[in-house]
């Protein structure tokens, strides 16, 4: 291998509950929830009627019916948010980008299309049934569907896959695009999460483990309310983030605008069970602690630590325990922590995708974004500075970024200002 190269955010595109481009950093940073009652399908069968759906028009990102017929959802706003990172960058691409690829996570892929086939055989469960089902279902729900629609569509033959790690996901595709480029084995990576999972099914089951918030069909915007004392559960919410990122060099040259530099990241894993975190914290801070030990590569230190983005659900697991891991880590010197889910909810596979480009646009912006619904802070979460409702103007020089997933999948991300 052989000299390591910088990387850069030259790019950034969402699909999300509160709406896509400027829309959605406005929404965020005042405070709007995106929370409804659900839409998709009736849930009044189910313990929790609210959602965080994505604010969507496939019409606005120029897909026919025909296309979207061939596609699941997480492949739509997949395809929907690496067109605006695109644009955003102002990436010239050619007919063949070898040295362009896609790394694009889910934590459960086209559940839409599964549930859509099996609901139609089931209900008529003979041979001609049989023989109608969707040729493409395959194609459309395979969890590498979306890296691969997007390679296809912008012809990048550099690596393309998809990193599935749970809630996890969209931040492993990110490390996992950072290092291509790092390594010199792309000159640019699209890398993020994407997901859609508003179905029966995976809703019914995320219910019935009691990992969802019950009630607040009266006030679902205040149903999604981390790190608080009345926190009862995580909002499910749906959506895509996808960032460029961009050999330093390639982007000084071309003269992109640069929203930051990641130089840092850290993996650990729980190892204790496949659905609940470590109650010790400690797989969370080891990825903290990893994430820091790179950065120091750059002078960075627990100090030098401006705003953690962090992974904060609203279940009273996660929040307590991760409260727990980050005092473990940075004792006094803990900066602001803010959990952007209480207003675009828990997007699963794709929360590590949308909450980097919240990273980096909080770097650009100089605004740290709220936590919402926060009325109490919780006496296990207390401690720290939430930054409850209402935003915060911050120079921010470096953010972190925490993402982790069911079977104890943790990753941490660092992002420095560049220059």
């Amino acid at each position: 291998m052989g000299t390591l190269n910088g990387v850069v955010i030259t790019g950034v595109g969402v699909v999300s509950p509160l709406g896509s481009g400027d829309e959605f950093w406005n929404n965020l940073i005042n405070g709007v929830s995106g929370v409804d009652k659900l839409n998709k399908f009736d849930a009044t069968s189910f313990r929790c009627q609210v959602g965080a759906e994505a604010k969507f028009n496939y019409l606005d990102f120029g897909f026919t019916d025909r296309e979207t017929k061939k596609l699941d959802s997480f492949s739509l706003y997949a395809l929907s948010a690496a067109r605006d990172a695109i644009l955003d960058s102002g990436l010239e691409l050619k007919e063949k980008n070898l040295r362009g690829g896609v790394i694009i996570g889910t934590g459960n892929g086209g559940v839409e299309s599964i549930e859509e086939t099996m609901k139609n055989f089931f209900l008529n469960p003979n041979l001609n049934a049989a023989r109608k089902i969707d040729p493409r279902l395959i194609s459309k729900c395979m969890p590498n569907a979306a890296a691969a629609n997007v390679s296809i569509k912008y012809v990048l033959k550099g690596p393309s896959y998809g990193a599935v790690s749970a809630c996890a996901s969209g931040l492993h595709s990110i490390i996992c695009g950072f290092k291509e480029v790092r390594d010199g084995d792309a000159d640019f990576i699209l890398a993020g999460g994407s997901e859609a999972v508003f179905t029966r099914s995976a809703y019914g089951s995320f219910a019935n483990v009691k990992a969802l918030v019950k009630g607040y069909s009266e006030n679902p915007t205040e149903a999604s309310r981390p790190f608080e004392a009345k926190r009862k559960g995580f909002v499910m919410g749906e959506g895509a983030g996808v960032l460029i990122l961009e050999n330093l060099e390639r982007a000084k040259r071309r003269g992109a605008k640069i929203y930051a530099e990641i130089v840092g990241y850290g993996r650990s894993s729980d190892a204790v069970d496949i659905l609940a975190p470590d109650l010790s914290g400690e797989g969370m801070a080891s990825a903290m602690k990893l994430a820091l030990k790179k950065a120091s590569l750059y002078g960075i230190g627990i100090r030098d630590i401006d705003y953690i983005n962090a992974h904060g659900t609203s279940t009273l697991l996660n929040d307590s325990i991760e409260c727990r891991a980050i005092k473990q880590v940075f004792g006094k010197y803990a900066p602001p922590v803010s959990s952007t889910k209480s207003m675009t909810g828990h997007l699963l596979g794709a929360a590590g995708g949308l909450e980097t480009v919240i990273c980096a646009k909080v770097i650009e912006k100089g605004v740290v974004p709220p936590t919402i619904n926060h009325g109490r802070t919780a006496e296990d979460c207390k401690g720290l500075d939430y930054v409850p409702n209402v935003s915060r103007g911050k120079n921010v020089k470096v953010v972190m970024n925490n993402g982790f997933g069911f079977g104890g999948h943790n990753a941490v991300l660092i992002l420095k200002k560049y220059g």
